[in-house]
């Protein structure tokens, strides 16, 4: 039988939450409506860690692009973060001419990382 101390803490995910959408420019409201709950609702998720419905917390982490990985599986090594997950998003909406920027930059960074080790 589990104990009630037992609960997850969902304050992290509250916070990744929030900075997710903010980053995305959306608000409570706006996020509140696309899935349909009420902004307070939402309020509580990111400050105090409420937790929240499996359907809210899908709806959240699919709007949001929010990998659950890291958050309920931290052991485990985490394919896609929601760092990279919003990032390919954006990266899906450039042109080719902006990715050939995007990839010299990428490639000059690895250049960087790799003569720092030498």
């Amino acid at each position: 039988m589990r104990k009630k101390e037992d609960k997850y803490d969902f304050k992290v995910f509250g916070l990744a939450i929030k900075e997710a959408r903010t980053k995305q420019g959306l608000t409570r409201e706006q996020v509140g409506a696309s899935i349909e709950i009420d902004p307070r609702y939402l309020t509580n998720i990111e400050n105090k860690g409420q937790h929240p419905s499996i359907q809210v917390l899908y709806d959240l982490v699919s709007l949001l692009n929010v990998s659950v990985d890291e958050f309920f599986l931290p052991a485990s090594k985490v394919t896609k973060s929601s760092r990279r997950r919003q990032l390919e998003k954006q990266l899906d909406s450039l042109t080719d001419q902006d990715l050939i920027i995007m990839e010299s930059v990428a490639k000059g960074i690895l250049e960087s990382k790799k003569a720092g080790k030498k």
